[in-house]
């Protein structure tokens, strides 16, 4: 990393101050790294390239880790990677060996002693290393249920259960992270009812946002990012969200364009010329969800 490259901690800061978040955008490719790094560097902005253990998995834990530092010092460029919903604290330690800038234990489903006890062993275990980048690797717990599926989903899911202001600021206390990702109404997915259902069933909590930031002191994470509604979106961000997380949305687009691109020349068996409208189909979204987040 040049040496006049803010880390991903300072960046964070700078958006509470700022009353912005930082956008964190799931890939499974590496199309969709380059959709969101371009989007992100068209409008100026910071980002952050989120890969789930099955997305990693897919693509490499050190190979994602090594193109997104790549990505960064060749173009100067503040983009960040997170190991996101990590289930174990064997996983947490790849991540961190490998030099991701953040991870997140996701532990929501565990009673709470358990997941206070195994995020805390985490954030040591993270404390004692560095990222690619030379710096600090931030540690975000989770607390509250939200489901665990980015797909288009018949249903909300079962068992969601919100975060209480009490239990934040215990869990905060005790485990030492750096970020909380509370549930707050949100859920990770979308409805196959369409949009106006998901963004009906998406009600987002701003007080409990708020009530949560002040028990804590915490850079709070929005999951589910996706069909929550730019007006939603925007009051969460006002009540005490750092980073909002979009998946399911980009997803979509994914496969919308590349079954699109594949109808209008069925012919074509070059991959980056068919998938090439795909990757611009992301990129649009990223776009968008960047300038809301961004308050543009």
């Amino acid at each position: 990393m040049r040496s006049n490259m803010r880390s991903l901690r300072e960046y964070v800061s700078e958006a509470i101050k700022s009353g912005i978040a930082i956008g964190h955008f799931n890939v499974s490719t590496i199309d969709g790294i380059w959709a969101v790094a371009d989007a992100a560097a068209e409008l100026k902005v910071p980002v952050i390239i989120g890969v789930s253990e099955g997305e990693r998995d897919y693509i490499g834990v050190r190979q994602a880790a090594a193109i997104i530092k790549s990505i960064r010092e060749d173009r100067n460029q503040p983009i960040f990677i997170n190991a996101d919903h990590t289930y174990s604290l064997e996983r947490v330690t790849e991540v961190v060996d490998a030099g991701f800038d953040a991870v997140i234990f996701d532990g929501a489903k565990l009673p709470l002693e358990e997941n206070i006890a195994t995020t805390k062993k985490c954030v040591e275990y993270a404390r004692k290393h560095r990222s690619a980048s030379g710096q600090s690797i931030l540690v975000e717990g989770e607390l509250g249920y939200i489901g665990q599926s980015s797909q288009v989903l018949s249903a909300k899911p079962d068992g969601v259960q919100l975060t209480s202001p009490i239990d934040a600021k215990r869990f905060a206390a005790e485990t030492g992270i750096d970020m909380l990702a509370p549930a707050v109404g949100n859920f990770h997915g979308l409805l196959e009812a369409g949009m106006a259902a998901t963004l009906a069933a998406k009600k987002i909590d701003a007080e409990r946002i708020s009530e949560i930031s002040g028990a804590t002191s915490l850079p709070l994470v929005l999951h589910g990012g996706s069909g929550q509604g730019d007006d939603l979106v925007k009051k969460a961000i006002k009540a005490g969200i750092s980073i909002v997380h979009v998946n399911t949305e980009l997803r979509v687009a994914y496969r919308t364009g590349l079954v699109r691109s594949l109808s209008e020349d069925p012919d074509q068996v070059a991959p980056y010329k068919y998938m090439k409208p795909a990757k611009l189909a992301m990129r649009a979204v990223v776009i968008q969800k960047l300038r809301v987040f961004n308050m543009m």
